[in-house]
């Protein structure tokens, strides 16, 4: 008994855009299965769309994949670099009566379908150029394939199961349209034969061209590969994901601060899973994964489940990379970086004092912009709140007292603010949320000696006395 040949699986997007999350979890759900079997990932770039393809959208795709972490094997093949096996396919059809050329024009198709809505029954090519001899003077034909008319096509799939396809309701398609240029189920079946592909892993919104797909490979005498159809990913309002649903694009996921780990671990479970396990390093996914343990129903993408598990690869992500993470995005903050020692520790601590209340990368950064920015701006809500001509005495008194430091720690700190809350006959929060806002902008921060402690001695000065002075100059113009 021979044996089945190493496997090889194909990840084929449209260069029409960026990589979103469905193209993903494709991509995804084939190299997993390609590196569990220890098979071969290729990588295949669908851009016959000559209209809507770009340069753009195919460098974005490849630098999604690398983000994830998926390489390939063997690729980027791209398909308008492939006319050659396209053309010899569309012969090899016409030579052995498995297709021909179709001469109808637009308003005899029109005409077909309309007929046959007016008839009931779904639009089709009624098939009336399999018996014309003769080619029609000025008229470029498209190639149609000769579709079985008679029985069923049958889909083994490994996710699904058997799926039967009537063959009475499949025209005969067209293969080549009349610029030479192959349609896309064509092109499709002529390169995973002629690259070996052995499974074809994809959303099963591809479903319904499996059985046209599984008669061309026959019709040209290919071996049909196995089929697996995942199900779609759903909004979690049951729709099929959209951008209404959110940042649906790989590149914006890294962009707003996440792990590809994380995002790579989330796909995964959109619709396989190992019995509770929620969370899954790279090599587990390699050692557990099958294509066949996918489920059959839909799976909804969840916004805060993803954020909850890149929340926690972000607290297991040591203070260094953090740090060197938070001082990449800066800039784009308006955060001019020196590279001192002092700004490196600064970065660190800063770090570690945001790491267990960040959910994201931008996130951390955006609350550490405050210990590198000369002046902070102030959150509507809070200034109304907190910077009043009442508080503008407790701005000052802890101004006064922290230029007679020459450190700032908890140590030195927890006096002042026990005195001034003593002599004042006022709770702690009453003195730390004016100075937590004149200090961050904000009524939310690390801890308030922490946050003193990492902006220096003269940045807390400054800013203290800035917002006393905004205070007392509002309240003179009053």
């Amino acid at each position: 008994m021979n044996a089945s040949p190493p496997l090889r699986v194909r990840f084929a997007p449209s260069p029409t855009g960026h990589l979103h999350i469905g193209g993903a979890r494709t991509a995804l759900f084939n190299w997993l299965e390609a590196r569990h079997q220890g098979g071969s990932f290729i990588l295949r770039i669908e851009d016959t769309d000559a209209e809507r393809s770009t340069a753009e959208s195919i460098q974005a795709i490849l630098e999604s994949l690398r983000w994830l972490g998926l390489d390939w094997d063997e690729g980027p093949y791209l398909q308008t670099q492939r006319r050659a096996f396209y053309d010899e396919a569309a012969q090899r059809l016409l030579a052995a009566g498995k297709a021909y050329r179709c001469y109808c024009s637009k308003e005899e198709l029109e005409a077909m379908r309309e007929a046959a809505k007016a008839r009931g029954e779904k639009p089709r090519y009624d098939g009336r150029c399999r018996a014309r001899s003769a080619p029609v003077p000025g008229v470029p034909p498209v190639v149609r394939f000769k579709t079985e008319a008679a029985g069923d096509t049958v889909v083994h799939d490994l996710i699904l199961g058997e799926v039967r396809f009537n063959n009475a309701e499949l025209d005969d398609l067209v293969i080549q349209r009349s610029d030479g240029t192959p349609t896309y189920n064509f092109a499709v079946v002529v390169d995973d034969a002629t690259m070996g592909i052995t499974h074809v892993i994809r959303g099963n919104d591809h479903l319904n061209n499996t059985p046209r797909q599984i008669q061309l490979y026959q019709g040209l005498g290919y071996p049909v590969p196995r089929f697996a159809h995942a199900p779609l990913i759903l909004g979690t309002d049951k729709a099929r994901l959209s951008k209404r649903h959110g940042a649906t694009s790989v590149l914006a996921y890294r962009d707003l601060g996440y792990f590809p780990q994380a995002l790579v671990n989330y796909l995964a479970r959109l619709g396989w899973s190992h019995g509770d396990q929620e969370v899954f390093s790279l090599q587990d996914l390699i050692r557990l994964f099958s294509i066949q343990d996918v489920g059959k129903t839909a799976s909804a993408f969840n916004p805060e489940k993803l954020l909850w598990l890149n929340g926690l690869y972000l607290r297991q992500t040591s203070m260094e990379e953090l740090a060197r993470e938070v001082a990449r995005r800066l800039p784009a903050h308006g955060v001019i970086l020196n590279g001192s020692a002092a700004e490196a520790t600064k970065l660190r601590q800063a770090a570690a004092a945001l790491r267990e209340r960040s959910k994201t990368l931008e996130e951390m950064t955006t609350a550490a912009t405050i210990y590198f920015l000369d002046e902070v701006s102030y959150d509507a809500k809070a200034e109304r709140k907190f910077l009043v001509p009442e508080t503008v005495g407790i701005l000052e008194e802890v101004a006064a007292h922290v230029e007679r430091l020459d450190e700032l720690s908890e140590a030195t700190l927890t006096p002042i603010f026990n005195g001034i809350c003593e002599e004042r006959g006022v709770k702690m929060v009453a003195i730390a949320q004016p100075v937590r806002v004149a200090l961050t902008g904000s009524t939310v921060s690390p801890g308030i000696y922490e946050v003193m402690q990492m902006l220096g001695r003269e940045a807390v000065l400054r800013r203290l006395r800035r917002a006393a002075a905004l205070v007392g100059g509002r309240s003179s113009v009053q």
